[in-house]
Order: C-alpha cells, then sequence, then structure tokens
C-alpha cells in the first residue's frame, strides 16, 4: 500500500474547495461524467488508431446511487489509469496558491475548477470521502485503488477490477443528501449531460405493469450522442428541427419562425441552431434561453457577452470548444476569439433573415409583428447589425402594408415633403385611438405608418438620426397643417382681443386633470375641419416615452402632460360662441377694457420716462409707480378673465365641445363622462 499527500502547495486547499465552490457545488457531476466520456473517448480514439486491438465492447458510462452506503458512484470503460498515472495526474494538481483565489475566483465553480486544473477534485464539494477503482486498458495492468477523504492524505492499494476504465465512488457527505436523491441526480443529468457524445446510463427504463411503474433490464440512456446540431445541414427536414426545439423547450408552447443551422471549422469551431421565436413584448421574459456547451457538455445558459446582447433573445444552442469557458465574464468579453465568434453570429443571422426576405417576402411579412421586436433591439444595440437590418427591415403602414426603409421614402417623397425640404414620416400608435387624425392626414393625401412595438419610440429617434433631413411626428402632435407645413401660414382673420376672449372661454372651462397641462390657442383650420382639436407636443411625449428605457431621462417621465387645445376659428359653432361672448359680456367688459387701456397707456408713458434712466438712478416712488400702474392692468385683466368665465360656465355648447375634445382622446371619464351624457341628452331634446 502507498501513501502520501497530495502535491499541493497549501494544507487548506479542501476547505477552500468546500467553501468557496459551495454556490455552484452542483456541478460536481458535470465534472465526474465529462471526465468519464474524455477517457471513453480516448478509448476510442486510441482504437481507431490501431493502438488498441482489443475489443472495445459497451462504452455506456454508467451513474448509480447507492442510498443504503450514501454513495454516488460514475464507471466507465473508458482507458483507465494505472498507480503511476494516478500519481501523476490525480495527487499532483497543477495549483499554484491561494494567494490571489478569492479577489479573481470567488464568483463561480466554473472559473476556479477550469483554471486549476480541479475537475476531479469538485467531487469533494459534496464527498466525505472519494475512492477511484481504476485498470488501465495497458496489458498486464493491475486495478488499483486510490481513497482520499477530505484532507491532503491518501492511500493507493491494490484492487479487483475486471475490465478496464474507472469507477469514482463519492461518499456524499452528511450535508449534501439531496445528492442521494434519484430525481435531483436525474434533474442534474439532464441539464449537464443531456447531449453528451457517449451513451450515458442512470438507472433502468420503467414500464407500466399491473397498474404500476415497473423497472426492466434495459439500461435508461439519459442522452442523445447525436444532437441535431452535430449534423449535416443537408440531411435534416423542418420537423426535425421543430422536433429538436421541443427537446430544448418541452414548456413552449408555440413553435419558432425559424432557424439557423451554425457550422464553421476556421477560423474557429463553432456548431450550433438558433431558432427565431415569437417574441411580441417583454424583453427581459425571454432572455437566458440560447444554451452554451462545450464538446456537447451544458455549460450555461447565460450568454452575455458571448453573443451580441440582442441575440439573448433568440433560443437554441451555441457548441464551440474555442470559448474559454472557464474564465470570469469580464475576460469572455474582451477575448478576441469570443469577439470574432460574436461577430460571425452576427453576421449569420442577418444574411439568414435577408435571404428570408429575399426568397419569401410574402412569408417574412406575415412573421414581421414577430421579428419586429428583435430586429429593432438589434439595431438600436448593435451598429453592425443596422448597417445589415436596414435592408430587410419593415415599416407597416395604417391599412396593413409593409415596406422597405427605400421603398416608403420613394412612396412619401413628393407628397411630404415640408417647406423647408424635411421629409416628414407621420405615425400612429393605436389606429382606434388616433382614428380622427389619421383621417385628417388621409384627406390631405399623406400616408401614415403603424408605429404600435415596444421600442418604435427609441427606434424613431435612431432613425431620425440615419436618415437624411427626415422627421417623424405623430398624427395628433399638431394639426395636420402644421405636422407638413407646406407654406408659410397665412394671417389669423381674428384680432388679437377676439381671440384672446375666445382663448379665455375655452380655457376658464378646462378641466383640472391628473398630471395633466393644456394650452389654449386659436387657429383659421376652415369651415370642415373640427371645431375643436386636442394635440400632444411630438417632443415632450417622446422624451417622456424615451424616460421608460433610458433612466438618465426619467425626470421627464415625471413631468405633466402637455397638451394643445386648438380652437378653430372658421367652425360656425366656435364663431356661434364668439359672437355670444362678444353679445354677453360687451356691457360688463366695456369699463374694464376702457380702464386696461387707461393704465396700458399709462404705462408706456412711464417706460419711455424712466427708460432714459438707468435702474440704480430711479427713485423708489418712480420704481412704485410703474409696479402699481402693472398691478392695476393684472388686476383689470383678472376682472375680465372673470367676467368672461362667469358667462363661459353656463355656455353648454362650450362644455359640449371641450368633452367631445377629451372624449376623442380617451380623457373623459367618471362623473365629468356621466355629466357629457346628460348634456348631451338635453341638447338633443
Amino acid at each position: 500500500m502507498q501513501k502520501g499527500n497530495i502535491g499541493v502547495t497549501t494544507e487548506n486547499i479542501f476547505p477552500v474547495i468546500k467553501k468557496f465552490l459551495y454556490s455552484d457545488h452542483e456541478i460536481f457531476l458535470r465534472e465526474m461524467v465529462s471526465n468519464a466520456i474524455d477517457a471513453t473517448q480516448k478509448m476510442k480514439t486510441l482504437a481507431e488508431k490501431g493502438d488498441f486491438k482489443g475489443d472495445l465492447g459497451d462504452l455506456t458510462v454508467h451513474v448509480s446511487l447507492d442510498e443504503k452506503n450514501g454513495t454516488l458512484t460514475i464507471s466507465d470503460r473508458g482507458i483507465g489509469m494505472t498507480a503511476e498515472e494516478i500519481d501523476k495526474y490525480i495527487n499532483q494538481i497543477a495549483f499554484s496558491g491561494v494567494t490571489d483565489f478569492l479577489d479573481k475566483y470567488k464568483d463561480t465553480a466554473n472559473a476556479i475548477i477550469g483554471h486549476f486544473g480541479l475537475g476531479f477534485y469538485s467531487a469533494f464539494m459534496v464527498s466525505k470521502k472519494v475512492e477511484i477503482v481504476t485498470r488501465s486498458y495497458q496489458e498486464g495492468a493491475k486495478a488499483v485503488k486510490w481513497t482520499c477523504d477530505g484532507s491532503p492524505e491518501f492511500t493507493i492499494d491494490d484492487a479487483e477490477r475486471d475490465a478496464r476504465g474507472s469507477d469514482i465512488i463519492l461518499y456524499i457527505d452528511d450535508d449534501c443528501k439531496e445528492f442521494l436523491e434519484k430525481h435531483k441526480i436525474q434533474e442534474l443529468l439532464n441539464k449537464y449531460c443531456k447531449f453528451l457524445p457517449v451513451p450515458v446510463s442512470f438507472g433502468k427504463k420503467t414500464e407500466w405493469k399491473e397498474g404500476k411503474q415497473v423497472e426492466t433490464e434495459e439500461d435508461n440512456i439519459i442522452n442523445n450522442v447525436e444532437p441535431l446540431w452535430t449534423k449535416a445541414p443537408s440531411t435534416l427536414k423542418d420537423e426535425d428541427y421543430k422536433s429538436f426545439y421541443r427537446t430544448l423547450y418541452p414548456m413552449q408552447m408555440e413553435e419558432p419562425l425559424f432557424w439557423i443551422h451554425l457550422n464553421v471549422d476556421y477560423p474557429f469551431n463553432l456548431t450550433g441552431i438558433l431558432y427565431f421565436p415569437r417574441i411580441k413584448s417583454n424583453i427581459e421574459l425571454q432572455r437566458n434561453k440560447i444554451q452554451l456547451y462545450c464538446n456537447q457538455v451544458f455549460v450555461t445558459d447565460q450568454v452575455e457577452g458571448i453573443v451580441p446582447d440582442f441575440l439573448t433573445l433568440l433560443h437554441g444552442v451555441i457548441d464551440s470548444p474555442d470559448i474559454p469557458l472557464n474564465v470570469s465574464r469580464s475576460y469572455l468579453q474582451s477575448d478576441r476569439d469570443v469577439k470574432k465568434i460574436s461577430t460571425y453570429i452576427t453576421k449569420k443571422v442577418a444574411d439568414r433573415l435577408n435571404s428570408i426576405f429575399k426568397d419569401n417576402r410574402k412569408e417574412y411579412e406575415e412573421k414581421w409583428d414577430a421579428l419586429k421586436l428583435f430586429i429593432n433591439y438589434g439595431m438600436l444595440t448593435q451598429e453592425d447589425f443596422y448597417e445589415r437590418a436596414k435592408d430587410f427591415s419593415l415599416m407597416k403602414d395604417v391599412d396593413g402594408k409593409y415596406f422597405t426603409f427605400e421603398e416608403y421614402k420613394t412612396l412619401i417623397k413628393d407628397n411630404q415633403t415640408d417647406k423647408d425640404g424635411n421629409l416628414i414620416y407621420l405615425y400612429a400608435n393605436n389606429k382606434e385611438d388616433q382614428y380622427t387624425y389619421i383621417e385628417a392626414a388621409r384627406n390631405k393625401g399623406y400616408s401614415v405608418l403603424l408605429l404600435d412595438g415596444d421600442l418604435d419610440t427609441p427606434v424613431v429617434s435612431m432613425l431620425e438620426q440615419k436618415f437624411e433631413k427626415s422627421r417623424f411626428t405623430r398624427v395628433d402632435g399638431d394639426i395636420i397643417d402644421r405636422l407638413i407645413v407646406k407654406e408659410d401660414n397665412k394671417k389669423e382673420e381674428l384680432a388679437e382681443a377676439e381671440r384672446d376672449n375666445l382663448s379665455e372661454v375655452f380655457r376658464s372651462q378646462m378641466p383640472k386633470l391628473e398630471k395633466a397641462e393644456f394650452y389654449v390657442e386659436v387657429q383659421s383650420l376652415g369651415e370642415q375641419a373640427q371645431p375643436v382639436i386636442i394635440t400632444q407636443s411630438e417632443y415632450m411625449r417622446r422624451m417622456k416615452d424615451m424616460s421608460r428605457f433610458q433612466p438618465g431621462m426619467s425626470f421627464y417621465g415625471q413631468m405633466p402632460d402637455s397638451y394643445n387645445l386648438v380652437l378653430n376659428s372658421d367652425h360656425p359653432l366656435v364663431k356661434k360662441i364668439l359672437n355670444n361672448t362678444n353679445a354677453s359680456t360687451a356691457e360688463a367688459l366695456k369699463p374694464i377694457e376702457a380702464e386696461i387701456k387707461g393704465q396700458e397707456a399709462r404705462l408706456a408713458a412711464i417706460n419711455q420716462a424712466q427708460d432714459k434712466k438707468k435702474y440704480d438712478e430711479l427713485t423708489q416712488e418712480e420704481k412704485d409707480e410703474k409696479t402699481n400702474t402693472q398691478k392695476a392692468i393684472d388686476e383689470q385683466h383678472q376682472k375680465k378673465n372673470q367676467v368672461i368665465a362667469d358667462y363661459a360656465k353656463n355656455d353648454n355648447i362650450v362644455h359640449q365641445l371641450i368633452d367631445l375634445a377629451l372624449l376623442q382622446n380617451g380623457m373623459l371619464k367618471g362623473a365629468a363622462l356621466d355629466a357629457f351624457l346628460k348634456r348631451s341628452v338635453d341638447l338633443i331634446q
């Protein structure tokens, strides 16, 4: 019997493994089974090269539980080890000490295991004792047994083993008893080992017999040794890809839109299948659906840093031995090979989308609404993807017709270019709510886009930067003649005093709505236009929308919504209101307006006299005279406004027009809506 100490530079390697790998302790099983697979693959290679002449036999790796003895055993018929090889590969750990251990490698077990060659020693995360019973494939080799109880001390004894290969026997620790439960081991094998290239067996298959499940003699193989991504695309049918998708995501009810089969061996090795799911909204819920493998061993489904951010919305599998899997995320993001892979995948995705668009545009358009979020996200976050996607990204109008960017520009450039040469893209984000505004645009011969997606607001801002002399504006952002200004505005027909009076009639009766501010203006819109229209500033609305995506703009989200109430001075009802106001308030306003004129004349004279002096040269009496005169004017204006408000509160047509405008914009609710309905009945009678 041989005794000795494991060759490490510190006495406390096992406490370190126990303590700092504990959060990821389940990966011990992946490491154990992967080692068994490696030993088996080496055996197959020796046979292929002629260095082994014997019978390979059954190469299945067996995982077995013995709950009574508290052991979990991983058995293979690979190359096995001699006592000398155990001493070389097991007892001498490529471990340089733990001085910088905590700083660099405490985040993941993967990092520690991969960096220090501790794959086998991950067994001690869950075991109080580990035994290796092994026999080398070499002719005349004897079986040996290595034992270690989690300290640097080990023993090597002679052992009995009829066949080549190794049994790794883990005596599960008292605080890790869940790894003696069948369902737990089944879960981990399914997660990490589902596509390993050598059959892995766990227990026996069961069948339904005499009213209960009973075990058969057949091994329960838990993996598919030839997953779809390892096969040539030319040998596969659509149903193969759909079936594999259901295998990967058994809880996913909808079929994927389409897929990309990755297969490259230069300048790096990469295989995989990426699926386009039907993404409607809520980007965050879609993440972590790409599974990353290294030689068919599952590593992670958190692939940020390996693929561009927008591609994490895809589903599927990426398998590459060239990605340094066992290092930190920050290293991954700066690794040149990873960047090459990331660029390659982006290009393949863009090429696939472009080919579908060109080969079957009708199918592409049918799937656009489900693709749109993904493509928009890609264009927003990945500059090189925008350069590719601009040729197959689509715009949809309110009639459901689809256009490329260039096609739509050609469609609208003659009719929707304003007097300054800017191309105006009109859009709606709700066909029903903005119906009246859409119709007003159509009556002008304008086209209106439908932008109702989660990311359309930031996309619009991006396209305004990309497109030359172009601007996007929502159809309810202003009256139609000011959305696309073809000529300088004609002069207002109303006198300033009449405009002020009319504005005050409506301003005084506007309801106080939470987080909403209304500004009243008078415009000459023609007799056929609506009497009252509510518009919302494109700039402010877009800033508030953008605040949902950019934390630094959150203050916009706290600001009230800003609306314009536009009064059409050409409409008969508005004219009637103005005439009624003038007739009903003329007597009351006459002395007030005379007083205002007198005070304004006085203020003008004061200003003229005081403009010749610097402010410091004015006496207090002169300053007070100016202040008091301005105060007198303000008081008279308040009196005037009160007279107009007293009249307006009893004018049902004013209230009816305001409520109709609010109703059109979904802003009339509760008691105000009830009052509107009752007033409507009264007006009809």
